[in-house]
């Protein structure tokens, strides 16, 4: 169908190509008539006339559930409109998969007739994205705080005393009735539930937070709307706070039981103990001045022992409490015998009799006292805590996994960044090297120390690239393959290189074990491993040993291991029985450049890189080492779906060096790089091949060159890409858009999947690495002339 223009297109055609988003129109039958720049780009077209001569069906070509169109148009034919209309897609030209949000109307002649419709579309991947991961985070610690007893919650407290909850657990309805978003929404309804005589208590906690950090534990009790009262236990704690106020985490548990029985104590002794045993606490009664303590059945089950395995004597749980745990015991029992504090309570673990630990909440009340204020009898309670603890426990290590993840990313980050400027200087002294070699002769005295120059810019050029392995910005070549010939292949190299007196033990598997992977990365991490192994066996003899084996890791273990995903891993494990690392070792192992070796001896980047490439495998690693009893490294990588590997493709021979011909000569290139240095070696290396160069320090004055100069021949723009202003790929764009047929390639120091992808789209030619010297810069760049002639 041909659409003719009316009089009023005009007026909108500038506005139309303007917009951020994209702007279409399309017949009813699927074709697409117009599409604005916005629009041509997101599905990865040079032009709008590309794009509508490539869509031919909307339905079957862009939604990847082709059946969303039927429901757009149902809609649009429902109510004239359409708003909102989520979906994913295809990018057409490119086929990667997008979310976008559509609005749109129908457009009808005068008579009513549907003539096409018209809308816009917006690429809101990254808020899908950031939406998922919110609600993954949000279950996770659902999940985990389901498991902790009571009520979880993270609260915020304004300076002026507003409280704001940021996190309320399921256990809201089992301490207050409340649905948990009914309190993200009011916080102030716990407010309504405070008994009388406990707000004046409430109110000065709320005081001490403000004064400044501390941690909170007490009782008070609440109203319910039914009338009855409950017991509340708290303990909260403070994780940061500043001039904007303070954050606090917490857990709410419900004792009511425990206090009513505490205070049927005082109508009935007996009562009061078989209530206490009725729910699960055991009772004690200790005689002071004798020594003798009645202990319930329940406080010697609650150990392990029998009645008769302990004697009724006080001394018997205290010799068995942890030493650690000793003296605040006996500091809090005297703070209550000297009438401090009304009630002793004190938390402490005891040893069971199958030698495990069990952390206990002691609850006591002297009930008799001499003439001169001595106590005589003391009555109370002993509570299994040991879940709340090690949930208390799970939490800080969770705090500490999380800082840790950060401030690895952080490194990693800045270590990219660093690289890139390091790439540059190396690029200019390894030039100059060559050009100052030339420049002095083959047989000048000077040639030695500059050959040296240039053997150490290499190896800095190596380093760099572990910089770049552990930030994670090298190219990935991932295939599904089994891991278990990549180990026997690094395992035939590491046998030649063993120092003697080390003996490599090997423990694989029948199986192959399908993953997903990068060969060369994967035999890296195996050395490094290895390498590290053997050193720090320090000159001794020992075993190295490695395994490898399928595992299954269930949630708890997947969390462990920093939040990855529960399932079937293969396990790639490196032992040595050297003298093994302390915990202060242990806690910045994978930090780059930490090492404990001598000066000289190491870069610290190793383990590092190990780090770096598992974590780009979507995979983790685990340490388990003691002084002096050796280490253990377990790399888990997901296994792959089942079938063929996919074949490995044998590394190309190296094709000689192109020689430059002399019918290249006098071609002109422009050349661009924000890095001065750079900018004028490469220029006077062209020169120097008979070439003429134009060289600029940025995008824009090449742009601005390019704009002033349109008649002058360019065969060759190379650009760098990380600049200020526009970056390469950015001036790639520019300079196709005034000169469409001209050649473009671009250099950068971490070519990735992402930066190949936006110069494919932006009619880039080539994608080439730094050059590890001027003669290949050289080299390529003289290759890339032929091939454009």
């Amino acid at each position: 169908m041909t659409l003719s223009r009316s009089p009023s297109d005009g007026d909108f055609s500038t506005l139309f190509n303007f917009l951020p988003i994209g702007a279409y129109r399309s017949s009813p039958d699927g074709q697409m008539l117009r599409a604005n720049r916005a629009l041509v780009e997101l599905n990865g077209y040079a032009s709008e006339a590309d794009m509508l001569i490539a869509v031919k069906d909307i339905a079957q070509e862009w939604y990847v559930d082709p059946a969303r169109r039927a429901e757009f148009q149902s809609q649009l034919e429902r109510d004239g409109f359409v708003r909102g209309f989520i979906s994913e897609i295809h990018r057409h030209n490119t086929r990667e998969r997008v979310w976008i949000n559509e609005n749109a109307h129908s457009v009808r002649d005068a008579s009513g007739v549907l003539l096409y419709y018209e809308g816009t579309v917006e690429d809101i991947s990254d808020r899908m994205s950031h939406q998922k991961a919110v609600r993954e985070s949000e279950e996770r610690l659902r999940l985990i705080t389901s498991q902790v007893p009571g009520m979880v919650f993270s609260v915020f407290i304004h300076p002026d005393g507003r409280r704001e909850y940021r996190y309320v657990s399921e256990g809201a309805r089992d301490i207050y009735g409340l649905e948990p978003e009914e309190l993200l929404r009011d916080p102030m309804l716990v407010a309504r539930y405070r008994h009388p005589d406990d707000v004046a208590l409430l109110v000065q906690d709320l005081q001490l937070v403000r004064q400044g950090p501390l941690d909170l534990g007490g009782e008070f009790r609440i109203v319910m709307p039914d009338g009855r009262v409950k017991w509340v236990y708290r303990r909260s704690c403070t994780v940061s706070s500043d001039a904007t106020g303070t954050l606090r985490v917490g857990v709410l548990l419900d004792i009511t039981a425990r206090k009513q029985a505490e205070a049927d104590l005082h109508a009935s002794e007996t009562l009061w103990k078989l209530a206490l045993e009725s729910a699960g606490d055991g009772v004690w009664d200790w005689n002071i001045q004798t020594g003798e303590e009645f202990f319930s059945s329940s406080i010697k089950a609650m150990f392990g022992y029998a009645d008769q395995d302990i004697a009724n004597l006080s001394a018997e749980l205290d010799a068995r409490t942890h030493p650690d745990d000793v003296a605040q015991m006996q500091s809090d029992r005297e703070a209550h015998f000297a009438g401090r504090v009304p009630v002793y309570r004190n938390e402490h673990r005891i040893r069971c009799n199958d030698g495990r630990w069990k952390w206990v909440l002691s609850r006591g009340v002297v009930i008799a006292r001499d003439e001169r204020g001595q106590p005589l009898r003391m009555v109370g309670t002993h509570t299994d805590i040991t879940e709340l603890k090690e949930a208390e426990a799970q939490q800080r290590t969770l705090e500490a996994q999380l800082r840790e993840s950060q401030k690895m990313e952080a490194i990693g980050t800045l270590a990219g960044g660093v690289a890139h400027d390091f790439n540059n200087l190396l690029a200019a002294i390894l030039g100059n090297l060559v050009l100052a070699r030339e420049d002095v002769g083959e047989q000048h005295p000077a040639q030695e120390s500059l050959a040296e120059i240039s053997r150490a810019a290499i190896r800095a050029r190596q380093l760099v690239q572990q910089i770049l392995t552990f930030s994670r910005r090298q190219t990935q070549e991932m295939q599904r393959q089994p891991l278990k010939p990549l180990v026997e292949e690094a395992l035939g190299l590491l046998r030649s290189l063993l120092p003697a007196g080390l003996r490599l033990v090997t423990r694989l598997p029948s199986s192959g074990l399908q993953v997903l992977a990068d060969a060369t990365q994967m035999q890296q991490v195996l050395m490094n491993l290895c390498t590290n192994a053997w050193q720090s066996m320090e000159g001794r003899a020992g075993d190295i040993t490695v395994a490898l084996s399928e595992v299954s890791l269930d949630a708890s273990q997947a969390l462990q291991l920093g939040g990855i995903a529960s399932g079937a891993y293969a396990c790639l494990s490196v032992a040595d029985n050297g003298p093994g690392m302390d915990a202060e070792t242990q806690r910045r192992i994978f930090e780059p450049f930490f090492t404990t070796k001598a000066p000289g001896a190491g870069t610290g980047l190793g383990l590092a890189v190990v780090h770096g490439i598992v974590k780009a495998h979507r995979g983790a690693i685990g340490l388990d080492s003691r002084p002096g009893e050796g280490t253990r490294f377990d790399v888990y990588l997901p296994l792959a779906a089942s079938g063929p590997a996919e074949a490995v493709p044998a590394p190309a021979s190296p094709a000689p060096a192109a020689k430059p011909v002399q019918a290249q000569a006098g071609k002109h290139v422009v050349y661009i790089d924000d890095y001065e240095a750079l900018v004028f070696l490469v220029g006077r290396l062209l020169r120097k091949q008979g070439h003429r160069a134009s060289t600029f320090e940025s995008g824009e004055a090449a742009l601005d060159w390019l704009r002033a100069n349109p008649d002058v021949p360019v065969d060759l723009v190379v650009s760098d890409h990380n600049m200020p202003g526009l970056s390469g790929v950015e001036t790639a764009i520019e300079i196709r858009r005034l000169r469409p047929a001209l050649k473009i390639a671009i250099v950068s120091g971490h070519v990735n999947d992402k930066l190949l992808g936006d110069a494919a789209a932006a009619g880039v030619s080539e994608v080439m690495g730094k050059q590890d010297s001027m003669d290949a810069l050289g080299d390529a760049i003289q290759e890339l002339l032929e091939r454009a002639t």
